[in-house]
């Protein structure tokens, strides 16, 4: 995708309503890179080769199997001796079912993988069938160009055909097949949906299904939900959702998983894909797994919940009355740092949207962990909990903005004006700004202006006139010039509570203590 796209992409899964657009189109890309890549931990693989070790239905077969040489492999496989040809693809399978090394390229040179697709068809031979699909499934683990080579030597049809297998062990092979393909990206992945596999697939899920097939199933269903460019089709989306969802109540943890992941790539992009998912009622599901202590169902959930966030207002305000905003304090406390970005992120979704949405933000006790966070958690997490402030000072009332600053955000705030990373400390400002007006506009600029100084920001701010940056320079020279150009004339001190050390002025007739 070039850079543009990246940028635009962003854009559809951050909200943000500061004054300066180009500046989230400059600074998000980075995070969304970090944010949003795939990890081992968030999920299995997309493809997976199968070890022998996970196949045990032959077991009894495999003293008897002998071996071969590669020459009289490639007799077996090309030759018309049905028990040597089922001989020779046993091996096939099990060379390309190493757990190290698989030899996937050798037996595409050899020219082996057309005939090994043409034994899928042979139903008079289900042994034969299973070995050959089981082959193939190793051989799409491999590379996008491993992958096509099964393809185009018209795989996809025969194991659209095998999933109405008599057999069993047939029927998973193939569907797992089917997933190393729809993994491999988008085109083969519409591939398979051209096919009418979906309906097929879809067939198959029953609460007689033994758990490991329905594990793969709902990853193969996974892998057809994920990639964009373009994203799966309405058509099959819809198709999908309804197993989705009944998946989703499942209390196995890999099915859970991975039906939250499919969820995950189906609520990335536009409002009009959100909404097929939330219509269809998962959140309050979600936002209930988002409490799992299981890692591999927690981060796919609250990831889903939080590209919901990114839409509307009016699904913003579904996933709250969901209860998002009574899960994500724990999550903010989470062990795992991924987990506390993944949260902040999710808050400076909700963070963007109207006041009223912000004020139920503040009514569920999210600002102290915050601070917290802000002041001792990892830099990445803090730099979503900027994005959240940014979001919060743009959208909030005067008052919303001020309890910013009465639960303790400006002392580590202006701690990370030192900060080497640029993007941020451009934002840094810009939310200082937006205090500094509020200030002014409650005519208390001096006592403010008076309480940074003493809290060691307007050095900072001074040295960063300074910085190679000139949009740093810039702004920090705007604000020096705006609102501390009279801080040497000014002969009125803030009134200091001297019991709780804190600079007190009036707002409204309230008393708003800014705590050192």
């Amino acid at each position: 995708m070039s850079a543009s796209g990246i940028q635009n992409e962003r854009l559809k899964k951050f909200k943000y309503r500061g004054r300066n657009m180009g500046l989230i189109r400059q600074q998000r890309i980075a995070v969304s890179v970090e944010l949003r890549k795939a990890k081992k931990e968030e999920q299995i693989l997309k493809k997976r080769n199968i070890f022998n070790t996970l196949h045990s239905l032959l077991s009894e077969n495999r003293d008897n199997e002998g071996n071969l040489t590669l020459e009289e492999i490639v007799k077996g496989v090309n030759g018309n001796d049905p028990d040597l040809c089922l001989k020779a693809t046993q091996a096939v399978r099990r060379m390309l079912s190493r757990e190290r090394n698989p030899p996937l390229s050798m037996f595409i040179e050899l020219g082996l993988v057309p005939k090994l697709v043409t034994f899928l068809s042979l139903s008079c031979s289900p042994n034969l069938q299973f070995e050959a699909a089981w082959a193939l499934t190793n051989i799409a683990s491999g590379s996008s160009g491993q992958t096509k080579a099964v393809v185009d030597s018209g795989a996809i049809p025969l194991l659209i055909q095998l999933l109405s297998s008599s057999y069993l062990n047939i029927r998973e092979q193939a569907v797992w097949a089917l997933g190393n393909i729809a993994g491999d990206g988008p085109e083969l992945r519409d591939a398979i949906i051209a096919c009418n596999a979906i309906p097929a697939l879809l067939s198959l899920v029953s609460p007689t299904l033994p758990v490991s097939f329905l594990r793969n199933l709902t990853w193969t269903l996974s892998n057809l939900c994920r990639n964009k460019n373009p994203y799966p089709c309405a058509k099959a989306v819809k198709q999908i959702l309804p197993v989705l969802t009944e998946l989703l109540q499942h209390q196995d943890p890999e099915i859970l998983s991975d039906a939250c992941w499919a969820l995950s790539y189906l609520t990335e992009g536009s409002n009009q894909r959100i909404n097929l998912v939330v219509q269809t009622g998962v959140l309050p599901r979600l936002i209930y797994l988002m409490q799992s202590p299981n890692l591999t169902i927690l981060t796919p959930s609250l990831r889903t919940v939080g590209n919901i966030v990114t839409g509307t207002d009016h699904q913003t305000q579904m996933a709250i009355e969901a209860g998002v905003l009574t899960v994500l304090p724990q999550l903010l406390h989470h062990q795992k740092p991924t987990v506390q970005k993944e949260a902040c992120w999710t808050l400076s979704n909700i963070a963007a949207g109207p006041s009223e949405q912000i004020q139920q933000l503040i009514s569920c006790g999210l600002l102290p962990p915050l601070v917290a966070l802000l002041k001792n958690g990892d830099f990445r997490v803090k730099k979503e909990i900027i994005w959240t402030m940014a979001n919060f000072t743009s959208g909030g009332t005067s008052d919303q903005v001020l309890e910013l600053i009465k639960a303790g955000f400006l002392e580590p705030l202006l701690d990370l004006l030192t900060i080497k990373d640029s993007k941020i400390l451009l934002l840094i400002l810009d939310i200082l700004e937006h205090f500094l007006q509020i200030a002014e506009k409650l005519g208390e600029k001096e006592k403010l202006c008076m309480l940074i100084e003493e809290l060691g920001g307007l050095d900072k701010i001074e040295a960063l006139q300074f910085h190679e940056n000139s949009l740093i320079f810039q702004t920090s020279c705007n604000l020096i010039e705006n609102y501390f150009s009279e801080m040497e004339n000014l002969q009125d001190q803030p009134e200091i509570d001297q019991e709780k050390n804190t600079f007190k002025f009036s707002v409204e007739d309230k008393n708003v203590k800014f705590t050192l």
